[in-house]
């Protein structure tokens, strides 16, 4: 998780390194005290909130990367790197993990307007990476496009938990970019 300091907020800012200490005991600025010393630390995601609820100018290192990201979450790289050959040609950056582990730490990382997602995969499976994603207050606005070569009741179960859409294994390059270009403009 990519974090700020009390004294990067104050030269974002322009203001007093106090002030900044009064945001964040008042809850204006939501953020956390280290173990140990107590020194605040600020998500990078919370602190563009704060300004945008206070009208106050977002600086350009922390803008959203310009071009739109796609996760993609498949154990098997082959796979993994069709989908990301699809999403390229599309105009998309992406990012691939490998496991559930992973994803999530991407996930905590980067912000991707989509991802795509496998469900059969060693150690945290695809449905443990649905419903912890769901469950993330920060992912409301991600779409999760399940990718699979399950049957279609492990599909519907897929969807139940929160995926936007759903491919079966093998899958048509059109179908995969139509999504891509569908869930970009929402």
């Amino acid at each position: 998780m990519k974090t700020l300091t009390s004294g990067e907020i104050a030269e974002y800012c322009d203001v007093n390194l106090r002030t900044v200490i009064r945001w964040l005991e008042s809850g204006k600025l939501k953020g956390f005290k280290l173990p140990g010393r107590g020194n605040n630390r600020v998500l990078i995601n919370d602190f563009i909130e704060f300004l945008e609820r206070h009208n106050m100018p977002i600086p350009e290192s922390l803008k959203p990367e310009a071009s739109p990201l796609i996760l993609i979450v498949d154990d098997e790289m082959p796979v993994a790197k069709s989908i990301q050959r699809v999403a390229r040609r599309a105009g998309y950056d992406t990012l691939i993990a490998t496991g559930g582990f992973q994803a999530g730490m991407m996930l905590s990382q980067h912000s991707p307007r989509i991802m795509t997602l496998d469900l059969s995969m060693p150690g945290m499976d695809g449905y443990s990476v649905l419903q912890y994603t769901r469950e993330q207050e920060s992912q409301k606005g991600l779409k999760i496009i399940v990718i699979s070569a399950l049957d279609d009741s492990s599909l519907e179960k897929a969807k139940e938990l929160g995926a936007d859409a759903t491919l079966t294994k093998p899958f048509s390059n059109h179908d995969l970019t139509q999504l891509f270009d569908q869930f970009m403009q929402v």
